[in-house]
């Protein structure tokens, strides 16, 4: 059986728990105070010497980090990697932006608010808001007259962006200037096997 090495509040953790119940694999959570520093252990070093999750273990053993990652590998064979080359490369595409443009501001964000409320990166609210908004326009921008991110269906794409996108508000991010993300939002959400971002196996 898969173990994920996980912390629940974690949008990029919440990736791979979506995907893995959405394909109906069985997994094993491990879950790692990261606010208590759980993922600076020796132990923990050992598995991932970035010391971060999500991390996911293999049956082999093998450790796999980073969770763009993670999704190619998982996705792979399903309906939710698209088969078609240019397809996969906007696929991606997508996931490079999610980490370079929007999860540095909003998901910094988010836990700033919610979990380091005392942080002095509370003086860079300001901007990190300024930036996220940027991404957020990107995808409003993407989304007119589109279901989902690439090909119109649902993928890997939408699971990486919805992730710190559906909690934006918890970073103080007002999302109602953004129609086409909302009902994006609202259609990631009804898909076959969504779960919240607490949910855990078992």
């Amino acid at each position: 059986m898969l173990t994920l090495h996980d912390f629940l509040p974690s949008g990029n953790g919440y990736k791979v728990r979506l995907l893995l119940h959405q394909l109906g694999i069985p997994f094993r959570l491990v879950e790692h105070d990261i606010l208590r520093g759980a993922t600076r252990t020796p132990e923990f070093l050992a598995l991932n010497p970035n010391g971060k999750v999500p991390l996911l273990q293999l049956q082999d053993g093998t450790s796999l980090a980073e969770s763009g990652a993670i999704l190619c590998y998982l996705a792979l064979d399903s309906a939710l990697w698209p088969a078609e080359r240019l397809e996969r490369a906007l696929t991606l595409q997508w996931l490079f932006f999610e980490q370079s443009r929007h999860e540095p501001y909003v998901a910094v964000a988010r836990f700033i608010e919610r979990m380091a409320p005392d942080s002095p990166q509370r003086a860079e609210l300001a901007h990190l808001r300024d930036r996220g908004h940027a991404a957020l326009a990107v995808m409003e921008r993407h989304l007119a007259g589109r279901p989902f991110f690439v090909g119109g269906r649902y993928g890997i794409a939408d699971i990486a962006l919805y992730a710190y996108t559906h909690v934006a508000d918890e970073g103080g991010y007002d999302l109602s200037p953004y129609p086409n993300i909302r009902g994006w939002l609202a259609r990631v959400a009804a898909q076959p096997g969504h779960v919240p971002i607490d949910w855990k196996p078992g």
